[in-house]
């Protein structure tokens, strides 16, 4: 009776042992599947570097102006910062948070949506700076004095809204939520202000804005 006793108990062992194996198995199983899940979601910017949006391929939409020393592109366009002109080939690399990577006449540079996260989504967003068509094929077909004032970065009188954003870029969202508005807020710096007047025929009526900022943003 105690051979027979001893054989249950090694067998009772060996029965534990074996469930403790599986348990442990299944457990690392387990572990496994969390940590890859992790490592195919990441952190935010991981997750929206994958997103669902197009790499767009094509040409600058506008002159766009780029922060002094920096390869950043954001809603401003400032007139003291370098400007990119308007056609320069450019496509999309990859999106990160609220942001994207670009290439632009052969450089890598960042578009960040700083200003326009609630009005738009970062596909619009970027779909504004990066069309497939070259809108230099369209700004050849303007009078003379448009294309001048659209290649020095400028606005004027007469000028229509295409015109006006192929110049100095979209106005800001925030302030401007509606582009056929009789009014457009427009920045030159971060203290420059200036406002364009529209006309009933779509063209630019007025400018209004002080001796400076107009010496700066208006073509003469």
């Amino acid at each position: 009776m105690r051979g027979v006793s001893r054989n249950v108990a090694i067998h009772d062992e060996r029965r534990l042992h074996v469930q403790a194996s599986k348990k442990s198995v299944q457990v690392s199983a387990m572990l496994a599947a969390v940590a890859l899940a992790g490592c195919q979601t990441g952190g935010s910017d991981t997750s929206e570097s994958k997103s669902a949006a197009p790499l767009l391929s094509g040409y600058t939409c506008c002159n766009i102006r780029h922060e002094a020393g920096s390869d950043w592109i954001n809603e401003l366009n400032y007139v003291g910062w370098p400007m990119i002109p308007l056609g320069t080939q450019a496509s999309i690399t990859s999106y990160g948070r609220q942001r994207a990577a670009v290439t632009i006449g052969g450089k890598p540079m960042r578009i960040g949506q700083d200003y326009t996260r609630e009005q738009l989504s970062l596909e619009q967003y970027m779909a504004r700076w990066i069309v497939p068509r070259d809108p230099n094929i369209k700004l050849a077909t303007f009078p003379a004095n448009i294309q001048a004032s659209i290649k020095a970065g400028k606005v004027m009188k007469g000028m229509t809204r295409e015109q006006v954003i192929m110049s100095v870029g979209y106005p800001l969202t925030q302030e401007n939520p509606v582009l056929d508005a009789p009014m457009w807020r427009m920045w030159m710096s971060s203290f420059g202000e200036y406002q364009l007047m529209w006309g009933s025929d779509g063209k630019v009526k007025d400018i209004i804005g002080d001796p400076l900022t107009k010496n700066m943003i208006v073509q003469q």
